[in-house]
């Protein structure tokens, strides 16, 4: 399956995530969304990336948009990752990769010299019928959020 392209509806999948929730675009509809792929629970770079979507998450909600985020880790993992930094948004336990598939965001690492499978920092969002509208690929933390918050502003 390929990567949805800019202005591409997003394709159907269901998915785990913390607090016993099931995460679908079809019960998405009529929202923007933002659903954001980080490589592992409780790193620095993750943390910050978290706790800076958290830290604007009133902003997210008033513009009627939803925050998800995507790891490969377990969703114990995940649970506890959500409480230690009290986000208030869903983390969504990606184990099997679908997601990162679909969203093509696996990509080849270099980690302490070996070549490895790694998730590559990626954001997107997603607009109330359902089609991706934005992506940010490679992600540098600092001041994402805040670009993230201005999009979709201009969305809404």
């Amino acid at each position: 399956m390929t990567a949805p392209a800019i202005g591409q509806t997003v394709p159907d999948f269901t998915a785990t995530a913390t607090s016993g929730k099931t995460v679908s675009p079809a019960e998405l509809r009529g929202k923007l969304w933002v659903v954001y792929f980080y490589p592992k629970d409780s790193t620095p770079g993750c943390t910050q990336e978290g706790q800076d979507f958290r830290d604007h998450y009133a902003e997210f909600v008033q513009l009627d948009c939803e925050i998800f985020g995507v790891s490969r880790d377990s969703l114990k993992s995940h649970e506890n990752f959500k409480c230690k930094q009290t986000f208030p948004f869903e983390l969504i336990s990606d184990t099997e990769e679908t997601l990162c598939r679909l969203f093509d965001v696996i990509k080849q690492k270099n980690m302490y010299g070996k070549q490895v499978q790694g998730i590559e920092r990626s954001t997107f969002l997603i607009d109330r019928e359902g089609r991706l509208v934005h992506e940010w690929r490679k992600v540098s933390v600092k001041g994402h959020v805040e670009k993230v918050l201005e999009a979709v502003i201009q969305r809404f």
